[in-house]
């Protein structure tokens, strides 16, 4: 038996098939598309110029930007939402806010948390730090005075761990940001020696700028040079901000800014780097 006959089979075709073959050549063999178009020249359809083949797959179609609702579901996504290189930020993001959420719903002052109920909480208080309750040292890291100062500390949090948790580390972020909590608080202790009552995350938030630094400083090659500028203007920036509003404002604790400080920038100084970290 002979072979079919390709161009007497496409002749059978009607017009709307052959040029739906062309129109879709992609998803047929360039044989196929080839012959389609051939037919489709003979019937006088498309001009006999047009070179044999499929024809150019057409350019994507970008989707729009999202507006309203689904823009700020799609920017609260991005901030809260837990994923690769920045997951143990929304983490302590979550943790800070449950824990002002709890202390409001059950305190006397859901605006301005009254002393007695963060020293309740958790408050880094010299009495109690001292005397028995060193884990004040940690819990008061994740107390805040009122929402101004919750929302403060956790846009830098955000920042920062937007900035340098895929390239510090989950592991590396999570304890420098712990420990830097710690050693402010500690430092707040020896420098306010006629006692303190301290709250928030500014500490170990300042511990994720020395992070950061310490970083830049010994590993520059971890982010291009307009990172690196972008970086450190912000870091300088922020931190003057934190420090000079601690000066002008008695109920800033800058002994605490400083010690997180200090132990950001020592560990992130001193911490080995995994291999392809």
């Amino acid at each position: 038996m002979s072979a079919p006959d390709p161009t007497s089979f496409f002749a059978q075709k009607t017009d709307a098939e052959l040029l739906y073959l062309a129109q879709h050549g992609q998803r047929y063999p360039p044989a196929v598309v080839q012959a389609a178009v051939q037919e489709l020249q003979r019937r006088g359809l498309i001009p006999e110029e047009l070179p044999h083949g499929p024809p150019p797959r057409p350019h994507p179609v970008a989707s729009p930007e999202p507006t309203g609702w689904a823009f700020l579901r799609q920017v609260g996504r991005g901030i809260f939402w837990p994923r690769p290189g920045y997951f143990v930020t929304p983490v302590l993001l979550w943790l800070n806010l449950l824990t002002y959420a709890l202390l409001a719903i059950v305190g006397q002052n859901a605006l301005a948390p009254t002393s007695a109920d963060l020293v309740r909480w958790g408050a880094n208080f010299t009495p109690l730090t001292l005397h028995g309750q060193p884990w004040r040292l940690l819990t008061s890291c994740f107390l805040h005075g009122g929402p101004a100062h919750l929302l403060m500390n956790m846009s830098s949090l955000v920042f920062l761990g937007l900035m340098a948790e895929g390239q510090t580390g989950r592991t590396r972020l999570l304890l420098v940001y712990l420990l830097s909590g710690v050693g402010g608080s500690l430092l707040s202790l020896w420098w306010h020696t006629q006692g303190v009552l301290s709250v928030g995350a500014s500490g170990a938030v300042f511990g994720l700028y020395g992070l950061l630094l310490a970083t830049l400083a010994g590993h520059p090659t971890s982010f291009d040079r307009a990172a690196r500028r972008t970086a450190l203007l912000f870091v300088f920036y922020l931190m003057a901000s934190s420090l000079a509003g601690g000066l002008e404002a008695h109920t800033t604790d800058n002994a605490a800014h400083i010690g997180g400080l200090l132990t950001g920038m020592v560990l992130g100084w001193f911490w080995p780097r995994r291999q392809g970290e």
